[in-house]
C-alpha cells in the first residue's frame, strides 16, 4: 500500500461550465462523505433490515486568504462549482475525485498575529466521481 504526503495535494475549481484551474495558499482540504440507510423491516422479522438510502458529499478548504486569487473569489455562498481534488498530486495514475456543488459557507479570518485565513465548505450536489489521472 502507497502512502502520500499532504505537501503533493492539489485543488482544482471553478464556476460551473468552465475549466477549473488551481486554488492557491490552500493549507488543508476534506472531502466528508456519508450515506443514508432506509428501513424496509416488516412484522414477522427477527431482526431490522435496511436498504442504502442517498449519498451526501460535502468538500471543506481552509486557505490562507489570496485577494488576486480568481480561484478563491468565485468561491462566494450559493455559488455553484465544478470540482477536482487530487490528495496525492496530479501524477500518472494519481487518484482524483470529482464533481459539482453549491457553496454553503464563506468565512475569513483575521488576528493581528497572524495570517488571513479563508474556510469554504461546499455541498456536493451529486456523486463524487473517483478517476485515475
Amino acid at each position: 500500500m502507497a502512502t502520500a504526503t499532504g505537501t503533493s495535494g492539489v485543488v482544482k475549481l471553478q464556476l460551473t461550465g468552465t475549466t477549473v484551474a488551481v486554488v492557491g495558499e490552500v493549507r488543508s482540504f476534506s472531502i466528508d462523505g456519508s450515506a443514508d440507510t432506509v428501513e424496509d423491516s416488516v412484522m414477522g422479522d427477527t431482526a431490522r433490515s435496511y436498504k442504502p438510502g442517498l449519498e451526501s458529499n460535502t468538500v471543506s478548504l481552509e486557505c490562507y486568504w489570496d485577494q488576486a486569487d480568481a480561484q478563491q473569489l468565485v468561491l462566494d455562498n450559493r455559488a455553484s462549482i465544478d470540482f477536482e481534488i487530487s490528495p496525492s498530486g496530479t501524477g500518472s495514475g494519481s487518484k482524483k475525485y470529482t464533481g459539482t456543488g453549491i457553496v454553503t459557507s464563506k468565512a475569513i479570518n483575521v488576528s493581528f498575529d497572524g495570517m488571513v485565513e479563508a474556510s469554504f465548505s461546499i455541498q456536493v450536489s451529486g456523486a463524487v466521481t473517483e478517476a485515475a489521472h
